[in-house]
């Protein structure tokens, strides 16, 4: 394995952590989102 392989396999996790954590925030916003408005 060569240098380009572990950096394109470190951007390929980073972009992995990236789209979960994305992921995580949209459903956590959009479940705070209907208890706030569930509450009205």
């Amino acid at each position: 394995m060569g240098a380009m392989d572990l950096v394109a396999l470190e951007l390929f996790f980073i972009g992995l952590l990236g789209l979960a954590s994305l992921a995580i925030a949209f459903v956590a916003g959009t479940v705070l989102w209907n208890l706030f408005r569930g509450q009205r």
